[in-house]
């Protein structure tokens, strides 16, 4: 068999989500799913859909769970992980789902989320320059934002080369109710949801920072906005122009030479990128243009929330960390309709 997985806090969406993906990867052996709540439940309880699991149960999230493991997955509400972490050998990999290990700086963990900063982890976006071997050779890897994933693939590369203003960035991106989380919440019901479109955390997102930190950004104003599907997530980002003679050209450009060699990051040839498209898959398609009239830069992005956004990013870096190809389990092709 191959390396030795275990999942922690596996009942959620996104947890459900890794099992999948693991359950297809012929590298990596589930040894360990937790999940504090369900303990003793099969995991098909929870996730009828992963058959291959049927006669597995979850076990208790405590360290001795995940003793086998080279390398624990950590699918834990934010706030939950760094103390499970701090138990866990030093030669135990981790990547870690939650906020928990994402930001730099603690002024912006205290400003964003509640109890103590644990501290900084290897963020893990592998498209970013530098970060694919920083991935690999960390033991320690704090996977992304859902919508930190969108916004920073569409962002970094113009503000990188200098063709956009880091001092002004506007970003409205909407997403499906699973970024939501699987609990039960009145708002999220079918009644509330279906035919209705909803901004939320407007001006205050907890991702803001952690999109701030990775892109350079001094100035973003984000607008999420929740839609009526179960997964994906379609961002609008609009950059104002660092000088007045920038085209599309040099905008598609700097994203072509950023991503030319990103397996899982397209630069669509024509067309707009569709949630669709991405869904069940670890891409991110991408298009971008200029709007004649405001004469800004706008770059549209979707991705799954779930796939890349999440589970399918946890095992790129999981990848990445034991020494295998970054493609290894995961899929470029989405799923329609």
């Amino acid at each position: 068999m191959g390396h030795k997985i275990a999942v922690a806090g596996a009942s959620g969406y996104a947890g459900g989500e890794v099992l999948r993906l693991l359950c297809a990867h012929p590298d990596l052996e589930i040894v360990a799913v937790s999940a504090h709540s369900h303990a003793n439940q099969p995991v098909t309880s929870v996730h009828p859909q992963l058959r291959q699991l049927a006669d597995q149960r979850f076990c208790e999230t405590t360290p001795q769970a995940f003793e086998d493991a080279d390398l624990v997955i950590m699918t834990l509400p934010h706030g939950h992980s760094a103390a499970l972490a701090a138990e866990l050998p030093d030669h135990t990999k981790i990547v870690d789902l939650g906020a928990d290990h994402r930001l730099t700086k603690e002024s912006d963990w205290h400003a964003y989320y509640s109890g103590p900063y644990a501290g900084a982890w290897t963020y893990g976006l592998p498209e970013l320059p530098g970060r694919k071997e920083a991935i690999a050779a960390s033991t320690r890897v704090a996977a992304t934002g859902c919508y930190a994933v969108a916004t920073t693939l569409a962002l970094a590369p113009i503000v990188s080369a200098g063709v956009g203003s880091p001092d002004d960035v506007v970003v409205v991106a909407a997403s499906g109710t699973s970024g939501a989380g699987r609990a039960a919440k009145p708002h999220l019901m079918a009644s509330e949801i279906v035919g209705s479109l909803t901004p939320y955390k407007v001006g205050a997102h907890q991702h803001v920072p952690e999109i701030k930190q990775e892109t350079g950004v001094t100035s973003l104003s984000f607008t999420p906005v929740l839609a009526p599907i179960p997964r994906g997530i379609l961002a609008t980002v609009t950059i104002r122009p660092a000088h007045d003679k920038v085209t599309t050209r040099d905008v598609r450009d700097v994203l072509d030479a950023a991503y030319r060699d990103a397996p899982f990051v397209d630069l669509l040839n024509d067309g707009w990128p569709q949630t669709g498209a991405t869904a069940g898959s670890n891409s991110c398609h991408i298009q971008a243009t200029m709007d004649t009239d405001a004469n800004r830069i706008i770059v549209t992005s979707a991705v799954d929330n779930l796939g890349k956004g999440a589970a399918g990013q946890v095992v790129q870096c999981a990848n990445l960390m034991l020494g295998l190809p970054e493609t290894q389990g995961l899929s470029q092709n989405g799923v329609a309709p």
